[in-house]
């Protein structure tokens, strides 16, 4: 039994032998996180990609189907009609509100 445990040990100490080696070789340090980087991309883009596809084949629904799911549209919103709405609003008239600070809302709470 001892010798068994002796291989054991000796097993052990080989790999970190092994270990301590490969482990001051930069082409072991940078290298090796690098291709698993680019092997682990790849297979993250491909997912990526796949649901991409899957739903382009998904189509938008026509007019009617809206409406019968209750969906309305109330008007038309062109440019034009967006810039008149514009035009009519008064933008000389106007008053500056300083918003509540969060310091100002604590003291105004204890006040109260």
């Amino acid at each position: 039994m001892s010798v068994e445990g002796e291989k054991r040990s000796y097993g052990l100490e080989d790999l970190r032998n092994i270990w301590k080696t490969y482990s001051r070789k930069k082409s072991f340090r940078y290298g090796l996180p690098f291709i698993i980087f680019m092997i682990g991309g790849s297979f993250g883009l491909r997912e990526w990609t796949q649901i991409r596809y899957q739903f382009s084949k998904v189509k938008g629904i026509s007019k009617e189907e809206a409406e019968k799911m209750g969906l309305h549209k109330d008007k038309n919103v062109t440019l034009e009609g967006a810039y008149e709405d514009i035009q009519k609003l008064d933008i000389d008239n106007w008053e500056n509100k300083r918003g509540p600070r969060p310091w100002e809302q604590n003291e105004t709470q204890k006040k109260n």
